[in-house]
């Protein structure tokens, strides 16, 4: 059974940072590209960021690249996303999502369809 465990999200005042981390297991993390998504509720979830299995490559949305980074560490099955400068429009439920057995670094990842597993997601919360 696959699980994704997120944890790190939290109130934050705008400028500052977190470091949201996804935990996973059932599925061979290291053959996996994982990817991170946001939603506000009455809106669509839409993607954060992207990192491929061997973390050789990382794709990003328009409004965080440059103030996100997605890292992971395949020794502890764990993709982190660290979010500096806090904007008050980062407020979201962000999820962490799996995509096994897809080596690519393409659009593919930036499509919340192509991932097959997800966490329940973790609240941020950004104050003005």
């Amino acid at each position: 059974q696959v699980q994704l465990v997120e944890s790190g999200g939290g109130l934050v005042q705008a400028g500052g940072s977190l470091r949201l981390s996804c935990a996973a297991s059932g599925l061979t993390f290291s053959s996996s590209a994982m990817g991170w998504f946001r939603q506000v509720p009455g809106n669509e979830r839409e993607f954060v960021a992207a990192i491929t299995w061997s973390g050789g490559s990382t794709n990003y949305a328009g409004s965080v690249k440059g103030r996100f980074t997605i890292s992971r560490d395949n020794a502890k099955n764990t993709v982190y996303l660290r979010m500096n400068s806090l904007k008050p429009e980062d407020t979201a439920v962000y999820y962490c999502a799996a995509f096994p057995g897809y080596s690519g670094s393409g659009s593919r990842l930036y499509d919340r369809h192509e991932y097959h597993y997800w966490g329940q997601g973790t609240q941020v919360t950004v104050s003005s």
